[in-house]
């Protein structure tokens, strides 16, 4: 393209900026997701790889992209983005843009935020195309393909040059290498990359975020893992690997998404430009699977006051009746403030759902607060899975799991599910030493954690 498209903005509800474009007229969406070392709405535009793509999907569809809020063009002084946020601020874009059912493209990073979004928001989706997908960076006894702490330490060490030359060079020799199909670990590569290429990779790079915001957010990706949510992505997603990437890992993503199919390309598929757009060409023609709305991703939580059947005897009826409709007042006006949905109350307790953990975290933490000027105390019990939707109301597995997560918290304790937890990386939140749990009824040890009051 000449010149880059027009950059608008929308002021989501918190008073944040995002900056996006939506470019062409195709009879389809699509979606790209900006990774955090190269997010800049007005200039993706000049990288030499991105463009690539950028303008070939142009060619039958309609192209949207955004930066996210703290990177790129968007709000830079604001807290970095969680996944929830992430979600939140793409939900709004497709919003602003009139995007119904859009196929999301993404890669690592942005990939796994997409998987989030497709099993939060079904009805939303058509498709995906996940590249080089990752269900998290860091390594563990059960995925052998993550990255170790020193390795991690050194990409932390690596961020200090960040923007510079020396950081466009390595980007340039990392991207030849995969035109070239060479493996990323191979220590006798080398190529001389052109001045145009590095000072194009380093100035984008510069004007995506600084040195130390580029810590933080390697930061919040290593610990972030979204294993326990792609079993709720049900679009139709196509996971890319090459012969010479590590197809093992993709094969595990993959198997891990019921609609899921892998394509192994030939060599490397981070910039394999000519068959990631006929994947996509491929999706754009034909009809998605049916996305059932009998399903949905979400967070629940449970609350109930602690030693409530001593307490109404001490009380008497009509004292513990206007306590329980203070208690309820209070907990009502939370989750509004916090966007919460009440499902159901029976009593002193509250199920609540919503579209994002940390959101429910904090609800949480508030209750717990409020309530003690009452004179009680709550427990709580946070986890976010799969849910059926019946009636307009979700139940099924997931909310008895979150049921019993609440059951297992003390006084004054929000306790949430590992799952939660890995959700909610760069959130601020803090949690306290997990301990193995056995829920009532449910399978497996569960691993619960305490929320530190932040």
């Amino acid at each position: 393209m000449a010149e880059a498209p027009e950059t608008r903005y929308l002021r989501v509800a918190d008073g944040t900026f995002i900056a996006y474009q939506a470019v062409g007229d195709g009879p389809v969406d699509l979606v790209f997701g900006l990774n955090s070392d190269g997010s800049n709405v007005d200039l993706i535009w000049e990288e030499p790889d991105w463009r690539l793509f950028l303008s070939g999907a142009l060619e039958f569809g309609r192209v949207i992209v955004h930066d996210r809020r703290g990177l790129g063009v968007s709000s830079r002084n604001v807290a970095l983005p969680t996944l929830e946020t992430q979600v939140s601020d793409l939900v709004a874009v497709l919003d602003a843009v009139d995007a119904d059912n859009p196929i999301l493209v993404g890669s690592s990073e942005s990939g796994a935020m997409h998987a989030v979004f497709a099993a939060t928001h079904p009805d939303r989706v058509s498709g995906m195309l996940w590249n080089n997908p990752r269900g998290r960076m860091a390594w563990a006894p059960d995925y052998p393909w993550g990255r170790g702490r020193e390795e991690f330490e050194q990409d932390m060490r690596d961020a200090l040059a960040w923007g510079t030359a020396e950081y466009g060079r390595a980007v340039a020799h990392w991207r030849e290498a995969e035109r070239r199909g060479v493996p990323s670990g191979d220590a006798a590569f080398d190529v001389a990359s052109t001045s145009e290429f590095v000072n194009a990779y380093a100035r984008i790079n510069r004007n995506t975020a600084t040195p130390d915001v580029a810590e933080r957010i390697m930061q919040i990706y290593w610990e972030t893992d979204v294993r326990a949510v792609l079993p709720s992505v049900r679009t139709r997603t196509i996971v890319v690997t090459g012969t010479r990437d590590d197809v093992a890992e993709a094969e595990y993503v993959a198997s891990l998404m019921p609609n899921a199919t892998l394509r192994v390309i030939e060599g490397r598929s981070g910039v394999a430009v000519d068959p990631i757009t006929g994947f996509l060409r491929e999706m754009a023609g034909v009809a998605p699977v049916p996305v059932g709305l009998d399903t949905v991703l979400a967070t629940v939580l449970f609350t109930d006051i602690v030693g409530s059947t001593a307490r109404q005897a001490a009380l008497g009826d009509k004292k513990w009746k206007d306590l329980i409709e203070a208690h309820h007042a209070l907990v009502r006006a939370s989750l509004t403030r916090w966007h919460g949905v009440e499902i159901d109350t029976a009593g002193d307790s509250f199920y609540a759902t919503f579209d994002g953990p940390a959101r429910a975290i904090r609800c949480a933490l508030e209750i717990v607060e409020g309530v003690r000027a009452l004179g009680i105390e709550i427990r709580a019990g946070v986890h976010t899975g799969e849910c059926e939707v019946i009636d307009g109301k979700q139940a099924g597995l997931a909310v008895t799991i979150g049921a019993r997560v609440s059951n297992a918290a003390g006084p004054s304790e929000v306790l949430v599910s590992q799952t939660v937890k890995d959700l909610v990386a760069g959130s601020g939140l803090t949690f306290g030493e997990p301990s193995a749990r056995q829920l009532k009824g449910v399978p497996g040890t569960w691993q619960l954690s305490p929320v530190r009051d932040t």
